[in-house]
């Protein structure tokens, strides 16, 4: 669902859903239903649990976005705590090589952090190639002094640089794992049929109160979507670990 990814467009939909869902239990009262028929104490129960089941559902899903959101802001610290550790660890290598490879980190650095970063879809692109290039040549310019010569300390530093491409991966992965889209397709279903009930109850009121529901549930969806979009949302991870050890391991 392209709305997921733009939480604006998302709030917009939503509340005007919602809104007609209201108007259209209102009309159905007014046309279709003689007021006499109406068990008002069997309706409200009915309501009520709908109102209810929407918020525990509503509740989830927060609980879900929030949960991911949390899960790439770890992994962002993971990165540069992986990447750092492996930068102190290029001691063990002759000095030719650890120059050269302190130099692919720091670059690879700075990729990792334009993903991280970036909106452009072109320059995340490019990013990205430029990062699996980079994890290529860094895996080779320590697997070959390691072979050259062999020993406890070229095996630390193997399985650093492992650790380091290795925290990509569930980078990558922790940004793709978003709210299902079948929770989200309950969460907008049940919305909408409350939101008829809710019309359909309130019939006769002011028609101020068709809005108050659907503003209030808009609102809680844009936030949820906002959360769980890692990138058109207004609530981002920010690189700040990474960043920071960027400027830490400036050449002075």
């Amino acid at each position: 669902m392209i709305f997921l990814d733009h939480p604006r467009a998302l709030f917009t939909m939503t509340l005007a859903l919602l809104w007609i869902a209201s108007l259209f239990g209102a009309y159905l009262r007014k046309h279709y239903v003689p007021h006499q028929t109406v068990d008002e104490d069997h309706f409200n129960l009915v309501l009520g649990a709908a109102l209810t089941l929407l918020s525990l559902i509503t509740g989830f899903t927060f609980s879900m976005a929030v949960s991911r959101y949390d899960q790439r802001k770890d992994y962002e610290e993971q990165e540069a705590n992986t990447i750092g550790t492996e930068y102190a660890r290029l001691d063990v290598l002759p000095v030719a090589d650890a120059v050269k490879v302190r130099a692919f980190l720091r670059e690879y650095l700075n990729q990792r952090i334009t993903y991280y970063s970036t909106t452009d879809a072109d320059l995340l692109h490019q990013s990205r190639n430029k990062t699996s290039q980079l994890q290529s040549e860094l895996w080779s310019a320590v697997a070959a002094p390691a072979a050259v010569q062999p020993s406890p300390l070229s095996a630390l530093v193997i399985s650093g640089m492992n650790d380091v491409l290795n925290s990509e991966g569930y980078t990558e992965a922790a940004w793709r794992n978003r709210v299902p889209l079948a929770a989200w397709t309950l969460l907008i279903c049940l919305a909408t049929f409350c939101n008829l009930l809710l019309g359909y109850r309130a019939y006769g009121t002011t028609s101020i109160l068709f809005l108050v529901l659907p503003i209030v549930l808009a609102v809680s969806f844009f936030l949820i979507a906002d959360i769980d979009s890692p990138r058109s949302g207004l609530i981002h991870v920010h690189a700040q670990n990474l960043e920071s050890l960027a400027y830490s391991l400036r050449p002075h």
